[in-house]
């Protein structure tokens, strides 16, 4: 298999799991280390049985850095949340194909505003659930964990799913990025770029580290004897 250039994969450290009793220094901490983007989790406590970032929190970082801000929902009626997380910088915004609003509907909600839509969809679902969207949309996450909490453990067959969006994805015009989120450390975010992840996605690995440029830059490096 061809090693896909670090440079086109970019970190996104999910703030789930930094200190929140000093998010804007972790947030700080990460960037110097080399993050491309940061990714916030948002739940309603319904479509997941937990509760994540709010959109203040998110708002109060925004003055902090230019870098992108990647916004997972895990929410049941993500249409209700577009207006509200685009207004405090969000530039990215991606929902969960599981959720009750019709996805064209929630698609177009989130490009009226000129930010990307994402499509993220949980371990059980098929790759054939988002396939006919990934012509319209910017992102495409396959879990690599259950929803809803973090310090999971990475799903093997989530490398499957990506190898197969990939293959997909080449036949288009457009090409959405592939995120993975979920239990992604040094040694896997490495095989998951060579499947066709272009977003590593990872918060334990990185913010619980003593050295986060360090493993960042695992998360970046390709080992070709793969």
């Amino acid at each position: 298999m061809p090693t896909i250039n670090k440079s086109t994969t970019k970190i996104a450290p999910s703030l789930l799991a930094a200190d929140f009793t000093r998010l804007g220094e972790e947030v700080d901490r990460v960037i110097a280390a080399g993050a491309d983007m940061l990714h916030f989790d948002i739940m309603d406590g319904e479509f997941v049985p937990n509760f994540g970032i709010s959109p203040l929190s998110i708002a109060a970082l925004r003055d902090r850095t230019e870098i992108p801000f990647d916004v997972h929902i895990m929410v049941t009626h993500p249409f209700r949340y577009i207006d509200a997380l685009a207004d405090v910088g969000s530039d990215m915004i991606t929902f969960h194909i599981e959720s009750d609003d019709e996805p064209y509907a929630v698609i177009s909600a989130i490009k009226a505003h000129n930010i990307k839509a994402g499509i993220a969809f949980s371990p059980k679902t098929k790759c054939d659930e988002v396939l006919p969207f990934l012509a319209d949309i910017d992102l495409v996450l396959p879990m690599s964990v259950e929803p809803g909490f973090g310090g999971q453990s990475f799903i093997p067959d989530t490398l499957n799913k990506i190898e197969q969006l990939h293959q997909f994805i080449n036949k288009l015009e457009n090409s959405p990025d592939i995120s993975v989120d979920g239990g992604v450390t040094p040694e896997i975010g490495p095989i998951a770029a060579q499947k066709g992840a272009t977003i590593l996605v990872a918060g334990t690995a990185i913010f619980r580290s003593e050295h986060p440029k360090d493993a960042i830059d695992q998360l970046r490096s390709i080992d070709t004897s793969i």
